[in-house]
């Protein structure tokens, strides 16, 4: 074809064939179809269906069946098709047939493609922070993907707090970077049940991060040592009362036995005085002699059973403080484990970062915060516990000076309080918050070198600048419709969760791909100025006449379209025009 010749096309679905000219570029249909899936092929092949399956979520598809019996099914669209380099699509029950068979093997090979292609751009952003002397920022949540509470089809499925309430379904594990070109982009997504609870999930979502980024900060082996060294007295302190309360028991149990053998002399004599009385038939008397030895009889069966109930009582002491004593001493062990694997990371980092990690409440244990803290994280969340925020309402008076740090909101601060089971000094605020006549109350949490009690508007602002990633779940959700699961094995489960991070990431960089290589005209489109929810849901599905010649693509949008009268033409570079997936 030369430049005078153009290929015209119709399409119901622009947008979608503008990110296939982008996922030619970066070589993702390729991949896909490269990777090895062991299913029978008809009329279409098994790697095509799973790339139908992902511009279904690009075009923000509530069902797989949408795929077919939508108003403009996708399948009929031969220009989305070629665009993402397949010769047509298969119906919606073939792509279900499809992603049903895959295996977890299959769907990790398909997911690792996507992690690939992920990197150079990720990368890119990373060293533009560094380059500009910024924190890279960190966010991680738990969100639910619940399902209907009475199907027994998903696998795996659990019942979980979800949306405030409890439901079947899932979780997803979410991390997300701030980023300097893009806003926000996904790290990383695991697949869990629905019963998993965030407290246990703070650490592993650390490590997706840096497994993801490669990078890490220093850790901090200092704070570590000093809390093994605290932590040695403490469990010093727990076997000495554990021996103190083992004598103890011991001691009982020696009187135990006297008792029992007092109590069996009394009886034994009891006894002989009662057949004494009864063989020269004498009444027993309130003063008698068998009165008085029933008494003494009846003072050692007492005195028995209440040192029995003192053995009971003094070993389930010594059972708590061993207890306690066997943990203590597991989670030296842990902790030294901890320390021995941050030395040989420090030692193989020879380019450590400075890190933000902000996260909710239900990651804010003191476990989970004395981790991060070791871990070398700046570190931003909210206790786990509500009685945080009561203890602090306790140190507060009408004299208390409060800073207003929002419209509604106001803040007071501790720098390095020191709060019970927590091994680190934390800066720590109580917030107060203004809803009608309603006033309620939390706490903040902070570790690091931001001086934040001195700057109590700008920590609000930070901590809750988290918004992104809870921006980026509704965007998930409702955009791209992660909340419906379309699929009914697991393996394609978490291949939907992976895609619809994937397609979020996706969109953000094919906009500025557009808007580089777009030829300047009156009428061209500016896709800058289209919000990711326009883009799928109104630009995904505008009618538009697409046109192609050697050096170029263009999308001529119809009078019946949002867009009418604007064009978006893509100028292919020469140089550059094969598929690429480095910067």
């Amino acid at each position: 074809m030369n430049n005078s010749e153009n290929a015209v096309q119709s399409t119901q679905h622009a947008f979608l064939v503008a990110w296939g000219w982008f996922a030619e570029h970066i070589g993702l249909p390729e991949q896909i179809e490269a990777v090895a899936l062991k299913q029978k092929q008809y009329h279409h092949r098994p790697q095509t269906k799973v790339l139908e399956f992902l511009v279904s979520i690009l075009a923000g598809s509530k069902y797989l069946q949408d795929i077919s019996l939508a108003a403009h099914p996708l399948d009929k669209d031969q220009a989305v098709a070629e665009a993402w380099g397949q010769p047509s699509w298969a119906d919606y029950s073939g792509v279900s047939r499809t992603l049903s068979s895959l295996s977890r093997e299959e769907a990790d090979q398909i997911v690792k493609i996507l992690d690939d292609i992920s990197k150079a751009y990720i990368a890119k952003e990373l060293n533009l922070l560094r380059s500009q002397g910024k924190r890279i920022q960190y966010d991680g949540d738990l969100t639910g993907i619940p399902v209907s509470d009475t199907s027994r089809t998903y696998p795996n499925a659990a019942f979980g707090y979800m949306d405030d309430k409890i439901r079947l379904g899932y979780q997803a594990a979410v991390v997300s970077l701030k980023s300097p070109t893009y806003g926000r982009l996904w790290l990383s997504g695991k697949h869990h049940p629905g019963d998993t609870v965030s407290c246990t999930q703070a650490e592993a979502l650390v490590m997706a991060a840096e497994a993801r980024t490669g990078l890490r900060p220093w850790r901090r082996t200092d704070l570590l040592q000093k809390r093994i060294q605290a932590f040695e007295k403490q469990i010093a302190v727990t076997e000495k009362r554990r021996k103190i309360q083992e004598q103890a028991f011991q001691q009982v149990k020696k009187r135990i036995n006297e008792a029992e053998k007092q109590y069996l002399e009394r009886q034994t004599e009891l006894e002989r005085v009662e057949k004494t009385y009864q063989e020269r038939h004498r009444k027993e008397r309130p003063t008698s002699r068998l009165a008085q030895q029933r008494k003494q009889c009846k003072a050692a069966a007492k005195r028995l059973q209440s040192r029995k109930k003192a053995l009971r009582e003094a070993q389930k002491r010594l059972e708590r403080t061993t207890a306690n004593w066997k943990q203590q001493i597991d989670d030296l062990a842990a902790l030294n484990q901890r320390l021995e694997r941050f030395q040989q990371e420090n030692a193989a980092n020879d380019q450590p970062i400075e890190a933000d990690f902000r996260l909710d409440a239900g990651f804010g244990s003191y476990e989970n915060i004395a981790l991060m803290i070791e871990m070398g994280y700046e570190v931003y969340t909210k206790p786990h516990s509500h009685r945080i925020a009561s203890y602090l309402r306790k140190q507060v008076n009408e004299q208390t000076d409060w800073t207003p740090v929002g419209a509604n909101a106001e803040m007071v601060a501790w720098h390095n309080l020191q709060l019970g089971n927590c091994p680190y000094l934390l800066d720590v605020a109580l917030e107060r918050f203004y809803t009608g006549n309603t006033l309620k109350y939390s706490a903040l949490f902070h570790f690091g070198t931001d001086p934040v009690t001195e700057d109590l508007p700008g920590w609000f602002k930070n901590y809750n600048g988290r918004q992104t990633i809870e921006a980026g779940i509704k965007e998930s959700k409702h955009v791209f419709h992660l909340h419906r699961i379309k699929v009914r094995s697991e393996p394609a489960i978490h291949l939907q969760e992976c895609l619809v991070l994937f397609a979020a990431n996706f969109i953000r960089w094919a906009s500025h791909w557009l808007a580089e290589n777009s030829k300047p005209a009156k009428n061209s489109l500016n896709v800058h100025t289209l919000g990711i929810k326009r883009q799928v849901q109104v630009g995904a599905h505008v009618s538009a006449k697409v046109i192609r010649n050697s050096n170029s693509r263009m999308l001529r949008f119809t009078e019946q379209s949002a867009f009418s009268g604007r064009v978006l033409k893509v100028v292919l570079d020469p140089k550059s025009s094969l598929p690429k997936t480095k910067y």
